[in-house]
């Protein structure tokens, strides 16, 4: 296995998620330059929203984080899962608080946008990131409403409005009276993760705590 690992390496090279530059053997998914400066928010930078308890990231959604996460949502960048996966797992693990859920699922896009597209990264990087976890995200909302993205939209009230009534619960008796972990790729408002929270909580979730790649400044 090790020949075997050596070999991939050779003819593909690991690279850095956020620079691309070739990875040292002891590198793990991010270069030494990276780790030292890229802009991590201190220590998760708790954000409350409402219906879901917090959210945290552990880096600002800006940068070379920025541009690894576009590419990573619409230039096919799948490669880069497992290492973000990895950076956000060692996140949620350093929260005591976050380690208590029972159950973990994304924020989906809409089947038409997935279909588009050709994958959901926010299904991409909760199973990559259950998987650093020794668990599995589950299929549990489904975005029946195809809205117009949030990115497009400035205003906070704007954004609430745009996903009212975007999101269902596939079966509530996946959440009932459990805590839910909710992942997707950015938060900025919060209106979205909001949204489906208060889907999961109306569907008889007893708590839900957020985590995401990345949050605004």
């Amino acid at each position: 296995m090790k020949a075997l690992n050596s070999l991939l390496d050779l003819f593909f090279p690991r690279k850095c998620v956020f620079c691309r530059k070739i990875l040292h053997s002891a590198e793990l998914g991010w270069c030494e330059v990276c780790t030292e400066s890229l802009p991590y928010t201190e220590f998760g930078s708790k954000l409350e929203g409402d219906y879901f308890d917090f959210c945290i990231a552990p880096l600002f959604y800006k940068d070379i984080p920025r541009e690894a996460l576009l590419s990573f949502k619409f230039r096919n960048a799948l490669i880069n899962a497992d290492s973000l996966g990895k950076m956000l797992a060692e996140c949620i693990m350093e929260h005591p608080d976050m380690t208590e859920y029972d159950i973990i699922t994304w924020v989906p896009l809409s089947q038409k946008r997935k279909s588009a597209r050709g994958y959901d990264q926010a299904e991409q990087l909760a199973k990559a990131t259950a998987k650093q976890l020794n668990n599995e995200a589950v299929l549990v909302l489904e975005k029946s409403i195809d809205v117009k993205p949030q990115s497009e939209i400035s205003d906070r009230a704007d954004r609430r409005a745009n996903i009212d009534g975007a999101y269902d619960v596939i079966d509530p008796c996946l959440v009932t009276d459990k805590c839910v972990l909710l992942i997707d790729d950015i938060v900025t408002t919060g209106s979205t993760l909001s949204e489906c929270a208060k889907m999961l909580i109306e569907a008889g979730a007893r708590r839900v705590v957020c985590a995401t790649m990345c949050r605004g400044e």
